[in-house]
Parts: structure tokens; sequence; C-alpha cells
């Protein structure tokens, strides 16, 4: 039931230690607020600058991360802060870069887009207040008074598809563009496993009892640092009545009849498009 999709598909090998210097082109993965620097390519699409030396473009290699290896390609993530953009870049939104990037660029910028943020959100201690630093053997940054070590840290968050024979329900938001529809999501909270999540969710949100759950897959989603994980569950009772908070409608859709939903981009697409695959196979049997 699983998917691949949101693996890399070269070889991508995660490292904090990169070379002392580059002799070689590499990947660099520049962001401004919450938008990567990018450049147009000579075959189409968009790409983040490959290059030796950053400081030709006018940035400061001096705090960049080094994320690893892309098919042997060194790659590292900088934070460009307010500085006036590089002469033949242009910054965009991470979400809408999609399709437009290779996709294991894409997925490596998400990477270096969750790096950044962590590193941003903590050059203070949390505990004392105190300058933390850089850890040079793991991911961390260290307290160098109380020795409090943060690491990057994960949101959990569930993603349900309901299934009532060959209806699947679908729910929106208020914050959804019109007409648009998807599963419904939800973050885990302490002490939560992620079945009890979905169980939870779905009653607070929809009023309805699930079973059989079960996995269908994972998708990092760097807007900011949330890891979805998906489950299929079946329908077991109950009539919908939506909170009316985080949901403004929700019903239960046939798979030819289907609202606005999301595309390939995110696992709820996976989903839907998973029921509606499994739908016509029972179709074409009967």
């Amino acid at each position: 039931m699983g998917i691949s999709s949101f693996e890399f598909q070269a070889v991508f090998e995660p490292s904090v230690r990169g070379p002392a210097a580059l002799s070689e082109a590499a990947w660099w993965f520049v962001f401004q607020g919450g938008h990567l620097l990018v450049q147009p390519q000579a075959g189409g699409g968009l790409a983040p600058p490959c290059m030796r030396r950053i400081e030709t473009l006018g940035l400061d290699a001096g705090a960049a991360h080094y994320l690893g290896t892309l098919d042997g390609v060194h790659c590292l993530a900088l934070d460009a802060g307010g500085n006036a953009l590089p002469p033949g870049l242009e910054a965009q939104g991470l979400f809408g870069l999609y399709g437009q990037m290779d996709d294991d660029l894409w997925l490596l910028a998400g990477r270096a887009f969750q790096i950044l943020e962590w590193d941003r959100k903590h050059r203070y201690c949390g505990r004392c207040g105190s300058p933390t630093e850089v850890r040079q053997s793991e991911r961390a940054r260290q307290c160098p008074a109380c020795e409090l070590t943060v690491f990057p840290r994960l949101t959990p968050a569930m993603m349900a598809l309901v299934r009532r024979d060959n209806q699947l329900l679908l729910a929106r938001s208020p914050r959804f563009p019109k007409g648009f529809y998807s599963v419904l999501a939800g973050f885990a909270e302490p002490g939560e496993t992620l079945e009890a999540c979905v169980r939870r969710e779905v009653y607070e949100e929809v009023g309805l009892e699930v079973s059989n759950i079960r996995y269908f897959g994972s998708q990092s989603w760097p807007f900011p640092h949330s890891l979805m994980v998906a489950y299929v569950a079946d329908y077991a009772g109950g009539e919908i009545q939506v909170d009316g908070h985080e949901l403004e409608h929700a019903d239960w859709f046939e798979p030819h009849a289907l609202p606005k939903v999301p595309g390939r981009m995110s696992i709820a697409g996976h989903l839907i498009e998973w029921f509606v695959r499994e739908g016509q196979a029972v179709d074409s049997q009967s």
C-alpha cells in the first residue's frame, strides 16, 4: 500500500561535515526568508546555483550548513538574510517550486529549509538564554553555559483517508481555496500514538468512529517542519458532524465524482489517487 515518491531517486548521502574547501561545483540551497534562490536552466525549469564559490554572488559561505552529497555532488544550505538578491537569481517560495525543479533537488531544498529554520530559532539557549554553538560532530546546537543540546525537531502529524464501502470522506477547511477538499489531518499530541491520533482527530473533526487503521506512507513536509504519516481507516459508526472550527464541511464522495483535491505533490493526493485506483479495479472485476 505504501509509496516511495517522496524518497530520493538519486543517491543522497547525508553528512554534517564537508570538505575543508570545495574543489568543484556544489549545489547551494540559499534561502532568503522562506524563499529559495533559483535560476533558469538551459533545458527549462529552475534550479539552485551550482558553483564552487558562492562568494562570487556576494554571499558569505561562512555560515553554511553542509548537507551531504547528491550523486557525489556536495550540497550546502545558506541563509542569505536581508542581503540584496544576487544578479541572475530569483527568489521563489518552495511550495510553488514543485514541478519546476528536479524532484530530488526539491526534496533536498526542503531539508535545507528545515535545517536553516532550526538553526535560526535556536541561536540562544531556551533554558538559560546564553548564545548556543554549533556542534561539529552532529547536527546540533549546544549551550556552553548549561550544556543544553538542541537537535532539529520534526512535528509528527497524521493524515487519514476514511473509507465507507466505495466512498471516501473528504472535508474542507475555511482556509482552503473555494471548492477544494482533502482528507483529514491533525498533529499528534504528547503521549499519543499515531493510530490513537487518527481515531481522536476523526472523531473531533467529524464525529465519526473508525477501525482497521493501517499504514499507507509518509512524507517530509517542510512547511515548516512536519512529518506527515498517512493511514487508511474504515468507517465504523456515527453521523458526520463537523466541528465548525477546523472544518466547515465534510461529506462522502464516490471516486468518479470528486471535488477539487490535492495533487501528487502531497501525500494526501497519493491517498486519494490510490483510493480511486482501488475503486476502478473493483469495478473492472464486477
